[in-house]
């Protein structure tokens, strides 16, 4: 068996032939082969191109004025909210500084105030305690006042009957029962 021959064993194959003309050495060369014709300008064929890019300049010189506008006024916007923010600031500081005045002032007279309820506070205690002294001691004097009452009884007997002893008086037989502050009670 033949082994199969051609590109990649497919059995085709390229063959080269090549046939020789003897031209001789003083003959012209074929002429070119045709192409466009000879160049000549246009004239009324490329107005339509040139007229796009006029528009297209115009429409840009349109939209670059638009936009020098538009910057003018945006710069004009941008100076006025920078000066009503420089305002706003200052106010703003100034409404600041009158506030912790007031509350400076306001926290001396919490101060003041919290000064004046501790001395009042304090007084009142002691007019307190003094009451509370005081209603002792009257609660004293009330419970004890019959046997004060008596014993000062006694005693202003016990001074007239020295009075009359001084005078010359005898009372040594005489007894009497007494009821002194001493005396126990039955």
């Amino acid at each position: 068996t033949e082994a199969p021959g051609g590109i990649a064993g497919t059995g085709i194959s390229l063959v080269q032939i090549s046939a020789h003309n003897q031209l001789s050495e003083d003959a012209a060369p074929a002429p070119p082969p045709a192409t466009w014709n000879a160049y000549s300008t246009k004239s009324g064929q490329s107005s339509g191109v040139i007229a796009m890019i006029d528009l297209l300049i115009k429409d840009l010189d349109k939209e670059l004025s638009e936009a020098g506008v538009e910057e003018k006024e945006a710069q004009s916007d941008y100076q006025a909210m920078m000066s009503d923010s420089a305002d706003k600031r200052a106010q703003d500081a100034k409404s600041l500084t009158e506030k912790e005045s007031t509350k400076a002032d306001m926290d001396s007279q919490i101060q003041d105030h919290g000064a004046s309820a501790k001395a009042a506070t304090s007084e009142l205690m002691a007019a307190d305690k003094y009451i509370s002294s005081l209603h002792a001691e009257c609660d004293w004097l009330l419970q004890y006042f019959d046997v004060r009452k008596a014993a000062r009884a006694d005693e202003v007997d016990s001074l007239e009957k020295a009075k009359a002893v001084l005078s010359g008086a005898d009372y040594s037989l005489l007894q009497r029962r007494s009821s002194g502050f001493l005396s126990r009670k039955q």
